[in-house]
């Protein structure tokens, strides 16, 4: 159930009921289907709302007023696309390319009703519509990300990467192959974690 007796710096506050009440089911059929198939590793099963839940309830200070359509690349178990999709409320386009996983995320969405979109594909072959913001937890380097977000975004569109210790070596791959504006924002939850926001980024010619 949802942990109210501990405090996240605030991660969670103000969050309705009803979210609370969703956020319950979410974690409840991530319980049930991790049984079978693997969503989550098993050593997190017991500690999924401050290693998955929180982590990704972090970001939802960081999506903009201007934020109408959302895109979650690499989603796996859901973290943190349908948790921003259920605390939000902004459309999210999820893209899993595991079949499996691609089933559970339509359920989750069905059952807590949702608008939540699955492209059960890879990443570089979908064709979606431009969003206003894209978000990636633990699926490649920087400049991998880059890659597959390049001509997804809105013109004022930007990325928020839920980023480790190794962030910064990263950011230096990177920047050999692209020109990059973004802020670093310690995780509230890690002590090595970093929100990395991309605001813009141009490939270099």
């Amino acid at each position: 159930m949802y942990p109210d007796n501990i405090d996240h710096q605030g991660v969670y506050k103000n969050v309705s009921r009803e979210t609370i009440e969703k956020l319950n089911v979410y974690v409840s059929l991530l319980r049930q289907w991790n049984a079978k198939i693997n969503l989550i590793s098993r050593q997190d099963i017991d500690h999924i709302w401050d290693r998955h839940i929180i982590d990704s309830m972090q970001l939802v200070d960081f999506v903009e007023s201007k934020v109408q359509r959302m895109a979650d690349l690499g989603s796996g178990g859901g973290f943190p696309g349908m948790v921003l999709s259920i605390v939000t409320g902004v459309p999210m386009i999820m893209v899993e390319s595991d079949v499996r996983k691609a089933v559970f995320l339509r359920e989750v969405a069905r059952q807590l009703d949702v608008n939540v979109t699955v492209f059960n594909q890879r990443i570089e072959q979908v064709e979606m519509p431009l969003v206003d913001m894209i978000s990636v937890r633990a699926l490649a380097s920087l400049d991998q990300l880059l890659f597959l977000c390049n001509g997804r975004l809105t013109d004022h569109g930007y990325c928020l990467f839920l980023k480790g210790r190794q962030v910064d070596v990263e950011i230096a791959q990177a920047q050999k192959e692209w020109q990059i504006e973004f802020q670093k924002i310690p995780s509230k939850t890690s002590s090595d974690g970093v929100i990395l926001k991309v605001n813009q980024f141009k490939r270099i010619v």
